[in-house]
């Protein structure tokens, strides 16, 4: 088991640091950002599972040839309350440090989940107060407010697009039909809850380069996604300008005192996420006016094949008997 404890801690290595690197620094992702998305989901989970999955297998190794058969001797041992002399201060330093990182990671997540759903509750009584019903659109509400602002408030059968008048004023109507659709999208695709689940992973390991780079990446991704969306039926020109108008107005925007105006730019602008940056704005405006051709049906593929592969690897090096001693 000590090869295989080995083996796991180089993928750790290598998923924390030089991986999403390179891929951060991808230009193919923004050609198929729905691929994208997996490769990183992919990359954040086998990297998390190798990081604990290296440090139990350390730590077992005396007790058996392979995880199971060392897991079930550990629980003989725990509940026969029987000391055992082949598990020596680095075992034991290991088995904790992955018992500590597991519970940080699910406690971090219910954390994160516990703040964001706080703030979504504080955000939804401010617009039962501060909005109202539009005649026009469905399920969306209009904030007075000068500023272009839209974004989405998740909430199951309660979720709701939210626009300021100052939008409605500003664009035209097909570029509000621009808007809505990709506001819609983000809910339609629960984006929510993969930015809840990347926005976790930042704050359980902010040191970590992956965790960083994987929720600049994945915010960014969602808005291409989203943006997809809304090019099935407003032209490219159509949905840069009302990117543009309604970016600029919420990088102008001064909320006034408990508004909800301003929670974020155009995209998801969820209470406790991360807002869109200027480099995920430059990327998604360059990607409409330039299109670039999707990948080929075969390079979505082999990049869907190398995400499950990536998941596989930590999974069979922990759970397949004997596989590698």
């Amino acid at each position: 088991m000590l090869l295989t404890a080995y083996l796991l801690a180089l993928l750790a290595i290598l998923l924390a640091w030089p991986v999403p690197v390179a891929l951060s620094r991808a230009r193919w992702t923004s050609r198929s950002p729905f691929a994208a998305m997996v490769l990183w989901q992919s990359i954040a989970l086998a990297g998390g599972l190798s990081m604990i999955g290296a440090m139990l297998v350390y730590g077992l190794e005396p007790l058996g040839d392979n995880l199971l058969q060392a897991v079930r001797r550990a629980l003989g041992i725990v509940v026969g309350n029987r000391a055992s002399d082949q598990l020596h201060f680095w075992h034991l330093f290991a088995l904790c440090a992955a018992a500590l990182l597991g519970l940080h990671l699910v406690f971090t997540l219910g954390l994160t989940y516990a703040r964001i759903t706080t703030q979504r509750r504080r955000h939804r009584e401010l617009l039962e107060v501060l909005s109202l019903p539009s005649g026009a659109i469905e399920r969306t509400l209009v904030i007075n407010h000068p500023a272009p602002v839209a974004y989405c408030l998740p909430g199951g059968s309660r979720s709701v697009t939210v626009l300021s008048d100052g939008l409605m004023d500003a664009l035209t109507p097909g570029e509000l039909s621009a808007v809505v659709d990709h506001e819609r999208a983000h809910l339609t695709q629960r984006h929510h809850l993969l930015l809840w689940s990347f926005e976790a992973w930042r704050q359980a390991l902010p040191w970590l380069p992956t965790t960083r780079l994987s929720r600049q990446a994945v915010s960014s991704l969602v808005e291409m996604l989203a943006d997809d969306v809304a090019r099935r039926t407003a032209p490219d020109e159509v949905l840069v300008r009302a990117i543009a108008l309604v970016a600029l107005g919420s990088a102008e925007a001064q909320p006034v005192q408990g508004s909800p105006a301003g929670a974020g730019p155009e995209g998801h602008g969820e209470p406790g996420m991360p807002d869109e940056g200027e480099a995920s704005l430059a990327s998604r405006v360059s990607r409409l006016l330039t299109p670039q051709p999707p990948l080929s049906p075969a390079q979505t593929t082999a990049v869907l094949a190398g995400s499950g592969l990536l998941l596989a690897v930590p999974t069979v090096l922990l759970l397949a008997p004997g596989l590698v001693g």
